[in-house]
């Protein structure tokens, strides 16, 4: 049964990367025309990108012993690097559209439950005054968090992913077209509550922040190293609770030094407002 369905399985990929090529040659031939054709192939690439991802994934094993990667092994899936190159020449098409206009973006990452909207709200009530500030909040489903943000007299759009566990740069670039970029000059992104997934899918964001909460344990940092080896700010939120969950705040902060000298860690507490004025100085607000 296990090799009729990957033998499916395999078919089905097959199509696609054949769909996949012939989309990719219209491309090519549009390319030096300027054809406003190409944004909408751009988009239809991306997501049979993804749905070939998917497919990668869906193989029917039998259980056996856990397979771990020896040190100096690569496994390198094309389809998975022609996604992630796809999503980085998009995001780096948002960040030149963003420059274009003068608009500083800030993407925030965090685990679902860590405190990224209520962070994003308390930042906004200090900050509006002095910036034109427009939000895009993503979540699976629901816009509960943008109406939340809009309350504040703050543009928010709601981007929601379906199944997907990350914003990615052509979902913003949607977004940005929904934004009169003339009328901002801050732009706040509200990654989807995840704090995996979102890593490898830069926005076109100026500066990357990692949201963390003490109630996810003292050993969450260490586990999740890619989450926090690039960004350029780590929060470690809910710090008025940490003795309750058995946390030290102070050992989080040498696990995020470990991993990455040169980001700033600020401590936090949104319910006290501990650290928010330290937060705004260490994204240059």
């Amino acid at each position: 049964m296990s090799n009729e369905i990957n033998m499916m399985i395999n078919e089905a990929k097959e199509s696609l990367r054949k769909v996949l090529n012939n989309i990719l040659s219209i491309r090519n031939a549009l390319s030096s025309k300027s054809s406003s054709l190409i944004p909408r192939i751009d988009m239809t690439v991306f997501f049979i990108n993804r749905a070939l991802t998917t497919l990668e994934g869906l193989s029917i094993i039998e259980p056996q012993e856990t397979i771990k990667q020896t040190e100096g092994e690569t496994i390198d899936i094309e389809i998975e690097h022609n996604l992630l190159e796809f999503n980085r020449k998009i995001a780096l098409e948002n960040r030149k559209l963003l420059d274009k206009h003068g608009v500083k973006a800030i993407d925030f990452m965090g685990s679902l439950g860590a405190g990224k909207t209520s962070l994003i709200e308390a930042l906004i009530d200090r900050i509006k005054d002095k910036y034109r500030v427009a939000v895009i909040v993503g979540d699976v489903s629901t816009s509960i968090d943008s109406n939340r943000i809009s309350r504040h007299g703050v543009k928010a759009i709601q981007i929601n992913t379906g199944k997907e566990c990350h914003l990615d740069a052509q979902l913003v670039r949607r977004a940005l077209q929904a934004i009169n970029l003339e009328n901002i000059d801050l732009l706040l992104l509200e990654n989807v509550g995840n704090l995996i997934c979102p890593a490898e899918f830069p926005l076109g964001a100026h500066l990357r922040v990692v949201v963390v909460s003490v109630s996810e344990g003292g050993d969450m940092i260490a586990k999740h190293p890619l989450s926090f080896r690039d960004v350029d700010v780590v929060v470690i939120n809910k710090v008025d609770v940490a003795e309750a969950f058995n946390v030290n705040p102070l050992a989080l902060v040498e696990d995020v030094m470990r991993i990455n000298s040169k980001a700033k860690v600020v401590l936090t507490s949104v319910k006290t407002g501990l650290g928010l004025d330290d937060l705004i100085k260490a994204l240059n607000l």
